[in-house]
Formats: C-alpha cells, structure tokens, sequence
C-alpha cells in the first residue's frame, strides 16, 4: 500500500484552475485499480492518495504525471507500508496476508 502526500506551493486560485485536470488524472487511475481513496488535507494545504498495485518507483514516475505536479503547482511525497490490521470493509485493498480486525485469536 501506497500513500501520496501532496502539498500546495501555488495560492488556491492556482490550484482550483488546475482541479478538473487533477481530478482526471485521479479518475484514469482509479478506474485501473491503482487509487483507492483521494482527498484533500483540512486545512486546505495539500491532498492525500491511498494507492496499491505499483512500486514505490513506479508511483513515483505516475505523480510526476499528476497536473498539480507538472505545473509546478504541488509537491508530493510517496510512503509506502504494509498494512497490518484493516476493518473488514477495507478487506479488498488491504496488503494479502494481513488480518481483519475481531480475527485474532
């Protein structure tokens, strides 16, 4: 599992012009499976991506593709981790192996 923690470098007016782009390119990768869930951070700073299904390096080379990015507009910063315990609705997208909470014995 992946996450992608962008941050703003533009005042918003600049980042609200380039949202439906940014949310395009959100959109194509959710329909191929690689994000999850995307969002923006409270306060309004940046973005959060929950991503699975790429390396590390290779999520790296598709944010370099994000608009946000290309226009100089955010920066981001990949995290990778595997999770460990997931509720039984995340079940789906959680790392394989890994336990359902109320599972443990």
């Amino acid at each position: 599992m992946l996450l992608v923690t962008l941050t703003y470098l533009k005042p918003l007016h600049e980042i609200d012009a380039l949202m439906d782009a940014h949310v395009a390119f959100l959109e194509t990768q959710f329909a191929k499976g690689t994000f999850v869930a995307a969002g923006r951070q409270l306060p309004r700073e940046g973005g959060i991506i929950l991503a699975r299904r790429l390396t590390k390096p290779a999520l790296t080379a598709l944010m370099q593709q994000d608009p946000f990015v290309t226009a100089g507009a955010a920066s981001f910063v990949v995290t990778e981790f595997r999770t460990s315990l997931h509720h039984a609705d995340f079940k789906a997208v959680a790392d394989a192996g890994t336990l359902t909470v109320g599972t443990r014995a």
